[in-house]
């Protein structure tokens, strides 16, 4: 039988939750009803064939605007004076997000029977990230639950809309190399084997460009099923390269020689690692913990290990900024320094709060100077690459028609 989380209310007014097997919800209705409460709200938990299904398309998650939905309304619940478990309780009824409403259920049960809200958040973090988890470890400790879940909203706010500054400048560019990819697949698949027959009936010499073409036609059509396999190995082989620390230290440090592309990676990570940090030291986390936790969340390898060895420095009584400095190549101008300030003064939180905003207004703009440049460039490529397909044809069309009308 399914499992049912109900919301109910007893005779005097007194809201009962929990969760009770039921063949459907009439029944779990009249089951409580025995009980001397009646069903107010019921949402039916998750079945077995529907986790197994989930496990067959890893890819379905939950995404930011999600987290930050839900992190918003626990902070607004708490600030009301309502209680965790009645707050999961309302959220995992609200959840659409399959996967959500489930985590939130076994963090209500969880929180239920005597664990503490980051220690249930930590058996999913496949959802909520390291960094989350111990901030609200932090506000458990010090009771400042509701500033934390606002700090995180804020955190995870300027995330999701770094991230879609830098997809939303993205689109165009993929846009035109798609539709590159269908125009070349067309003429190959489509336009050549029909000239092909019309230039054998002709006695003319082909071009070496267009018999490498017609060639190319001509093995696809047969072995078409190579192109995808040629497309899924090649997709693999990046896959392991990035899983891979040698090839990811590789692929890193070759974007990183690439002018217009370093100067957005080292915004982009820069303002991730300062939001990250500002969040974390505002929260009462300290720097070499903060340090620890913002060193699993970045993914460049050498902002990755600038922050491991810095933090190992600081660990021996160093400074941030100092412990920085032979890493300032990757930094952009003005981080360390500004870090340095804040340290004197001691307003170290303040001032990368300020950065981070900065530096996540820079790799956006850098994102869309980048795009700016490249659609003239691709829409080039893409008039050369459709010119070359045409003179491929027109050329021998019209060397023939010459030789048959001399």
């Amino acid at each position: 039988m399914p499992t049912y989380f109900y919301i109910a209310k007893s005779f005097d007014g007194e809201t009962k939750t929990g969760s009770l097997n039921a063949k459907d919800e009439r029944q779990l209705a009249q089951d409580l009803k025995k009980g001397g409460i009646v069903l107010v709200k019921v949402v039916a938990q998750e079945e077995k064939s529907k986790s197994r299904f989930k496990f067959l398309i890893p890819f379905v998650g939950v995404s930011l605007p999600e987290k930050i939905m839900i992190t918003r309304n626990l902070q607004i619940m708490l600030s009301t004076g309502l209680s965790i478990l009645k707050s999961f309780d309302i959220l995992a009824a609200q959840a659409r997000n399959r996967k959500m409403k489930s985590a939130l259920t076994d963090i209500r049960e969880k929180i239920n029977k005597g664990s503490n809200l980051s220690d249930a958040l930590s058996s999913h973090q496949d959802i909520f990230s390291e960094l989350f988890i111990n901030m609200v470890r932090v506000g458990e400790e010090s009771g400042t639950l509701e500033e934390i879940f606002q700090i995180l909203s804020l955190q995870l706010q300027k995330e999701y809309e770094l991230k879609s500054k830098i997809k939303n400048a993205t689109i165009y560019p993929a846009i035109i190399l798609v539709v590159m990819i269908i125009v070349g697949i067309v003429v190959i698949t489509f336009v050549i084997p029909s000239l092909k027959v019309f230039f054998n009936t002709l006695n003319v010499d082909i071009p070496i460009y267009t018999r490498i073409m017609i060639y190319l036609s001509d093995f696809l059509s047969v072995h078409w099923y190579f192109f995808i396999l040629a497309s899924l190995l090649i997709s693999i082989f990046i896959y392991l390269i990035l899983k891979n620390k040698k090839g990811k230290k590789t692929i890193d440090t070759i974007l990183l020689r690439i002018p217009a592309i370093s100067n957005i990676i080292k915004k982009n990570n820069s303002a991730f690692l300062i939001r990250s940090l500002s969040s974390l030291l505002a929260s009462g986390v300290p720097l070499t913990r903060s340090l620890e936790i913002s060193s699993k969340t970045i993914d460049n390898y050498y902002f990755k290990e600038a922050v491991i060895e810095a933090n190992k420095k600081i660990k021996i009584g160093g400074k941030l900024s100092s412990a920085l400095r032979p890493y300032q190549n990757i930094f952009p101008f003005g981080v360390i320094e500004m870090i340095e300030i804040g340290e004197e003064t001691g307003k170290t939180a303040d001032i990368l709060k300020k950065l981070a905003s900065f530096y996540e207004q820079e790799a956006a703009n850098a994102i869309e100077r980048l795009t700016v440049m490249l659609e003239p460039i691709l829409i080039i490529v893409l008039g050369i690459g459709v010119g070359l397909f045409a003179f491929s044809i027109i050329q021998p069309m019209y060397s023939s028609l010459k030789s048959i009308t001399e």
